[in-house]
């Protein structure tokens, strides 16, 4: 049973004490052996890169890196997708973000953004990374060309859903679907109805007060897993259980893999409390 205080600032507890664990594979390594001593030079670049390519190809999972506020960093190891990154640090007094954050964007990236608060976008940060990082940008003001991203990312279909937000003339939410794994990214939509009409979810990420609204409304999303962010300053959130991560350390990393078995118990785990 989840309990719930209601106050200013919500305080969400649970009282199962459920353990909350998440694992992520290691980094596996291609072995491989060469023997002859009189092999040309460009035979061995060209076996070189067959394996390189055959890594590419042959993805099993993706990352999520949690950046702040609500920014994501999702790659599969050959595209990079960020989304509601870069804002403007600090902005309306969330989350703050090293420099450094912004320097670390991989070059021709695709930029998602839900709208166009401060503390989800900054024109300013985005000027810097189109000209030294190149990439695309979709938001309101080009949404609808977010369709030609088909032909580029044949790893990934984006799909961008309209809803509501206060004080802002448009609102995204975004589906991300990857060899069948399916991201709901809520952004700051107002209300559980575009979250509760997702299907099959593998992660869902929302704010607290959809979270909130969810319990409220007696419902349920359809998602394995839920990661709540876009926590305040002085948002007091703690919530103790297997289907609930939530995102206050910057850095978090969160692995998908494309395939269905059972995770392995001898790999890393970290328990988040």
């Amino acid at each position: 049973m989840l309990l719930i205080k209601k106050a200013i600032v919500p305080s969400l507890l649970c009282d199962n004490e459920w353990i909350f664990t998440f694992i992520w594979d290691s980094i596996s390594r291609i072995q491989f052996m060469y023997t002859g001593g009189k092999v040309k030079i460009s035979v061995l670049i060209l076996s070189l890169m067959a394996i390189s390519n055959w890594g590419y190809s042959q993805n099993e999972e993706i990352t999520i890196r949690f950046i702040s506020n609500c920014g994501l960093h999702i790659t599969d190891g050959n595209a990079n997708i960020y989304v509601d990154f870069p804002y403007r640090s600090g902005a309306f007094i969330y989350d703050e973000f090293d420099r450094a954050e912004i320097d670390s964007i991989q070059d021709s990236s695709i930029f998602l953004f839900t709208h166009t608060h401060g503390d989800h976008y900054s024109r300013k940060n985005m000027k810097y990374v189109l000209k030294h990082k190149k990439g695309k940008k979709y938001g309101k003001w080009n949404i609808d060309s977010l369709v030609n991203l088909e032909s580029e990312l044949t790893d990934f279909k984006i799909v961008a859903i309209k809803n509501k937000h206060n004080f802002s003339f448009a609102h995204y939410s975004y589906c991300i679907t990857w060899h069948g794994k399916r991201i709901f990214i809520a952004g700051d939509a107002e209300s559980t109805e575009t979250v509760l009409r997702q299907k099959e979810l593998d992660w869902a990420f929302i704010p607290g007060w959809i979270f909130i609204a969810v319990l409220d409304e007696k419902k349920e999303i359809d998602t394995k897993m839920m990661g709540i962010y876009h926590i305040g300053p002085k948002d007091s959130i703690k919530i103790i259980h297997p289907k609930v991560l939530v995102l206050n350390k910057q850095g978090e990393l969160i692995t998908i893999s494309n395939s269905n078995s059972m995770p392995d118990r001898n790999k890393k785990e970290i328990n988040l409390e």
